[in-house]
């Protein structure tokens, strides 16, 4: 029973990196594309966007609207970033003039290495405890059968 709990820890853990892979990278990957060459952008907005915080780490979600001539443009963009903060946060959109799809904010673009080094810390802590969690699973196993055998 308690091998289930643990493979059971390690997919809940696996699905929490896929989550950090899926949400959260693709925005900093973009923002690192475009930190030299983005303009404050007047036919932007944030038309949806809420902070939370826990501890010392803070949690954006942030849907970003661009008009075009062709239609409006929506992205949706999350940060994850540490440090100590008390209040509101403020952003304003910004984005690269030759590839306006790739829409951000200056608090994105402010707290690059942050949300990268964060990213990172996260991603290696929860990748080192799906990887000892299988060890010890199979240390256990292989325990277990030189004890039976």
């Amino acid at each position: 029973m308690a091998t289930f709990w643990v493979l059971f820890g390690v997919v809940a853990l696996g699905a929490m990196l896929a989550a950090c892979a899926v949400y959260t990278a693709p925005a900093l990957i973009s923002d690192w594309q475009i930190r030299e060459t983005a303009e404050s952008v007047a036919d932007a907005r944030i038309s949806d966007g809420k902070c939370s915080s826990k501890i010392a780490i803070h949690i954006c979600d942030l849907t970003l609207s661009l008009r075009q001539p062709n239609g409006t443009m929506t992205r949706r963009v999350n940060y994850v970033f540490a440090g100590l903060h008390v209040g509101d946060f403020s952003a304003g959109v910004m984005a690269d003039p030759a590839r306006p799809d790739r829409v951000t904010t200056d608090l994105g673009l402010d707290r690059l290495w942050n949300r990268t080094i964060t990213l990172v810390v996260i991603m290696a802590a929860l990748a080192a405890a799906i990887f000892g969690a299988l060890i010890s699973v199979v240390r256990n196993r292989s325990a277990a059968s030189r004890a039976a055998g």
